[in-house]
C-alpha cells in the first residue's frame, strides 16, 4: 500500500510517500521559522496562506523523487487535528479532495498519535505495552500504549506544556524563533550551580505536568538580574532547562514504577532536546526509544505512517471534511470499534 502523508497543522508543510513493504519512498518538509520570526511566533492566518502555496509543489517533488506518478497511490492521510485550524482544513480539504478525485481512500490521522507511532517507524521496535511521554508543542502527556487506538492517558500539563515553556522562556531570555532550540544552544554555556529553579509537581504524587510556575520564577529571575549578561542569560537558560529536563525525567520514572512497563518511547519536537536524552538514559530504569531525529519534529512521513496503520485496520474518512482544534486521544477508535469521537 503506498500512502501519500501531509501534515499542515502548525507551521511546517511535510509531504511523505510511505510504502507497507518498503517503507518510506521520500518526504520533503518545509519550514515556515523566517515567515514567523518576525513575529515572534505563528500566525495562524499567514501559515494557512503558506501553507497553500508549498503543498503542491512539495507533493511533485516528492514523487518524483520516488519515481511514482499521482495514479501510483492506494490511498491519502492528512492530519485532522489538533492543531490551527485553518491550517488544519489546508491539508484536510487538500488531501480529502485528492483522494475522491483519484477514486482512493483517504485517512484522518491524529497529530499525537502520528507523533506517538513515528519510533515505530526505526528498525529497532518497541514491544508493546509500552509508555509514551509526548512532548510537541502545546502537548505534554504520558500515555500508556497497548496497542493501535488503546490508549490510557497517565498525566498530562495542566497549563503550559514544556515547548510552550521553552518558546516563553526563549523569549524572556531574548533568544531567536523557535525558541526551544536557541534556549538549549544558549544553555550549553551556562553555568549548572548558579540559579536553583523548581521542579514543579514532583513534590506530589500523580503523573500530571505544570509548566506555569517555573514559567513565572524565570521572568522574576530575568527581571531582577536586567541587563542581562550573555552569562546570565545563559546560566538562565541552563537552570530552565535542567528544571524541565528533571521534571519530565522524575515524571517517567514514576510512570515506568507504577505501571511496570519498562519500555518508554518519547517522541515529538522536544525529545530532540540532548539533555533530556542523556538524564532519560542515566536515570531510567528501561528501554527508551526514540523516532530519527529529522522526524522528532512535525512531518509528513509519521502522518502517512500513522494513516498506513489505519488504514490496514480498514478505517477511512467519509466525503465530509472535519477538523479539530483539539482532540483529545482517548476518543481515537480503537481498530475493529466504532469511533464515536474522531473526524
Amino acid at each position: 500500500m503506498l500512502v501519500l502523508g501531509i501534515e499542515t497543522s502548525c507551521d511546517e508543510t511535510g509531504v511523505a510517500l510511505y510504502d507497507s513493504e518498503a517503507g518510506l519512498l521520500a518526504d520533503a518538509l518545509y519550514s515556515q521559522v523566517e515567515l514567523h520570526a518576525k513575529y515572534g511566533g505563528v500566525v495562524p492566518e499567514l501559515a494557512s496562506r503558506d501553507h497553500i502555496r508549498k503543498l503542491i509543489p512539495l507533493c511533485r517533488q516528492i514523487l518524483s523523487a520516488a519515481d511514482r506518478s499521482l495514479q501510483d497511490l492506494d490511498a491519502v492521510a492528512y492530519t485532522a487535528g489538533p492543531g490551527l485550524l485553518g491550517a488544519l482544513l489546508v491539508g484536510a480539504t487538500f488531501g480529502r479532495s485528492l483522494a475522491w478525485g483519484l477514486g482512493i481512500p483517504a485517512v484522518a490521522v491524529h497529530h499525537m498519535e502520528a507523533h506517538l507511532l513515528a519510533p515505530l517507524m526505526a528498525a529497532q521496535q518497541p514491544p508493546v505495552p509500552f509508555i509514551a511521554l509526548l512532548v510537541s508543542g502545546g502537548h505534554t502527556q504520558l500515555v500508556q500504549v497497548s496497542g493501535l487506538g488503546r490508549y490510557e492517558v497517565l498525566g498530562e500539563s495542566l497549563d503550559d506544556a514544556a515547548g510552550e515553556a521553552f518558546d516563553k522562556a526563549a523569549k524572556m531570555l531574548g533568544l531567536g524563533y523557535p525558541g526551544g532550540p536557541h534556549l538549549a544552544r544558549c544553555a550549553e554555556q551556562g553555568d549548572p550551580g548558579r540559579f536553583q529553579f523548581p521542579r514543579p509537581m514532583t513534590d506530589r504524587p500523580g503523573l500530571d505536568f505544570s509548566f506555569s510556575g517555573l514559567k513565572t520564577h524565570t521572568l522574576h529571575t530575568v527581571r531582577s538580574h536586567e541587563p542581562l549578561s550573555d552569562e546570565d542569560q545563559a546560566d538562565i537558560a541552563r537552570a530552565f532547562e535542567e528544571a524541565v529536563v528533571d521534571t519530565l525525567v522524575i515524571k517517567c520514572r514514576r510512570a515506568v514504577e507504577q505501571t511496570g512497563v519498562a519500555h518508554l518511547v518519547v517522541a515529538g519536537g522536544v525529545s530532540a532536546n540532548r539533555r533530556l536524552r542523556e538524564k532519560l538514559a542515566a536515570k531510567l530504569a528501561a528501554s527508551v526509544y526514540y523516532a530519527a531525529p529529522r522526524l522528532c519534529t512535525d512531518n509528513g512521513a509519521m502522518i502517512a505512517y500513522a494513516g498506513c496503520l489505519r488504514l490496514q485496520q480498514g478505517e477511512a474518512a467519509p466525503l465530509s471534511i472535519d477538523t479539530r482544534a483539539r482532540w483529545p486521544m482517548t476518543e481515537l477508535a480503537v481498530p475493529g470499534h466504532a469511533n464515536e469521537g474522531g473526524p
